[in-house]
């Protein structure tokens, strides 16, 4: 059973490191990876918002799995 929460967080810890790469700061290419920082405070919407929100599911899933291998395996 252990084999099969490996496998799990290997994927949602893929999963999320690509969601996070995909969200942008200053909303340009550059922003992906450390760009521009911008002062104005701006609302999520569309699919930021929905980056944000998976970001936010995968990151919960991640921890709940994590604590359930140690449980199992420990």
């Amino acid at each position: 059973m252990g084999i099969y929460f490996n496998i799990a967080q290997i994927i949602i810890s893929v999963a999320l490191t690509a969601i996070i790469l995909l969200q942008t700061k200053g909303g340009g290419m550059g922003g992906i990876f450390g760009g521009t920082d911008s002062a104005i405070h701006k609302t999520r919407r569309g699919l930021e918002r929905t980056l944000f929100n998976i970001t936010i599911g995968l990151a919960i899933a991640f921890f709940v799995i994590t604590i359930l291998n140690v449980i199992v395996t420990g």
